[in-house]
């Protein structure tokens, strides 16, 4: 097994026959912690594409925003979800924003699909705890104010996915457990 450029991981089980699972939501929405959790389950590799932007541009994302900007930023986004085109079988854990790139969601689909992790600003709020602080979109005054906001902006385009699971009241586990059922029944997944 060798590393990956696009990944950081071995990449043993990367099929390009097999499509995709993307995780899409607010910030706070599990998209990391879910991917992580179900790529682990069904032995895939996973992706986080704000740690491989961090790792690629050797900075944070904060430090992204601040020196480059938010286009820069989601140019990054575009780049690496071509790259995503060359491989398969992954999970995905693109930033909350990836869907706003016009386009972004039709270089990758079909056949890869979506998954909208819906949650409630308040809750994502609350999970994200400290951590926000790191999220450039949510270091302003009112973070809760902001991701109402985000959500009003973004809502229509995460309805677009394939599936919606809640992960309002459901733990990290009961949200793995429902993606990996849903995973089996998908045709090439």
């Amino acid at each position: 097994m060798t590393a990956t450029f696009r990944t950081s991981q071995n990449v043993s089980d990367i099929d390009v026959g097999k499509p995709h699972l993307i995780l899409v939501g607010l910030p706070g929405a599990g998209k990391s912690a879910v991917g992580e959790a179900l790529a682990e389950r069904l032995t895939r590799s996973f992706l986080d594409f704000d740690r491989e932007i961090e790792r690629r541009e050797s900075a944070s994302i904060s430090e992204i925003f601040a020196i480059r900007g938010e286009h820069y930023f989601r140019q990054q986004e575009i780049e690496l979800t071509l790259e995503l085109r060359q491989c398969g079988n992954m999970i995905v854990a693109p930033g909350g924003g990836w869907v706003t790139n016009k386009g972004v969601v039709e270089i990758i689909r079909p056949p890869a699909k979506l998954v909208y992790l819906k949650v409630r600003p308040e809750t994502a709020l609350r999970r994200l705890g400290a951590q926000r602080a790191a999220r450039p979109l949510l270091s302003r005054p009112d973070p809760l104010g902001e991701l109402r906001r985000l959500l009003v902006d973004r809502e229509q385009l995460y309805g677009e996915a394939d599936y919606v699971v809640s992960t309002e009241v459901l733990d990290v586990k009961r949200v793995v457990d429902k993606l990996a059922e849903l995973a089996s029944t998908i045709k090439g997944a």
